[in-house]
């Protein structure tokens, strides 16, 4: 009986978590005719690809995805490469002195991102980077890296210096050491960390609007907020919807080619021996 009644809960929290997004598959998929048709359809007469080919034929949607890829991607790259080396460098430090620098990145990355949104747009607007992807990219990179380096030092605390004094006696650099047999072991630690700054990345809005504010310059979150219909009191929840279901992809993709190493990094440390 408990089983059951386990089982039963589990099956509601995962149709309640997983409903929104089947709700906007549902309606992307739908004619432009049925989103707004009364009473509601649950599901569509048919199956209709209208609002997805709109917006990339009418909204050149495909600008906003290549934006805001290229913004996450070299985030995420410039993110981690930084957090390996200050990790690398907080590993070689006193264990007092390292959770000291700890404690004051953690208190750092609790911040919330949008007390950063002013001091960034005045810092970046002196130095021309006010519509440029160097701008977004840095900011980003800056917010991501208290909660970077915070993860990777915990995953690089798990191996053993030994590790690393072997590589020295082989005639290793520190840069060889970090990169060859550091960041190697650290695989399952590191995709988790990747992941996270890629999404959030890829799902910040107000950084985004305010470094971005040129159209041609949107991210796909910035975009999604700016559609309109033929005039201002029209909504195109269909397009919207598919807009959703186009750019959340990317993320599921992630998620499904990394799960082994996710899984591995958010569990690593739970169990002992």
């Amino acid at each position: 009986m408990k089983k059951f009644i386990s089982y039963t809960l589990l099956v509601l929290i995962i149709i309640y978590s997983l409903f929104p997004f089947v709700w906007t598959v549902i309606t992307a998929l739908k004619p432009p005719e049925e989103v707004f048709s009364l009473p509601i359809k649950y599901f569509p007469s048919y199956i209709s690809f209208e609002n997805f080919s709109n917006v990339f034929i009418k909204r050149d949607f495909s600008k906003y995805i290549f934006n805001s890829f290229v913004v996450s991607f070299f985030s995420t790259v410039f993110t981690l490469i930084l957090s390996f080396l200050f990790a690398f460098k907080l590993r070689y430090v006193s264990f007092k002195k390292a959770m000291h620098v700890q404690k004051i990145l953690l208190v750092i990355a609790i911040i919330p991102p949008v007390l950063f949104v002013v001091p960034l747009f005045m810092l970046l607007k002196v130095f021309g980077l006010i519509n440029n992807y160097i701008g977004l990219i840095l900011s980003y990179t800056f917010l991501n890296f208290p909660f970077a380096v915070w993860m990777i030092y915990a995953g690089f605390s798990k191996i053993p210096k030994e590790i690393d004094y072997a590589g020295y006696i082989d005639g290793f650099s520190k840069i060889s050491v970090l990169f060859r047999l550091l960041v190697p072991l650290s695989k399952p630690t590191i995709s988790v960390v990747a992941i996270l700054v890629f999404i959030f990345c890829w799902n910040e809005f107000l950084i985004a609007l305010t470094i971005m504010p040129d159209e041609k310059m949107y991210t796909v979150p910035v975009a999604i907020s700016m559609l309109s219909g033929v005039s201002i009191y029209e909504i195109p929840w269909g397009e919207i919807n598919a807009a959703v279901v186009i750019t959340t992809l990317p993320v599921i993709l992630l998620i499904a080619l990394f799960q082994k190493w996710i899984i591995e990094g958010l569990t690593s440390g739970s169990i002992k021996g």
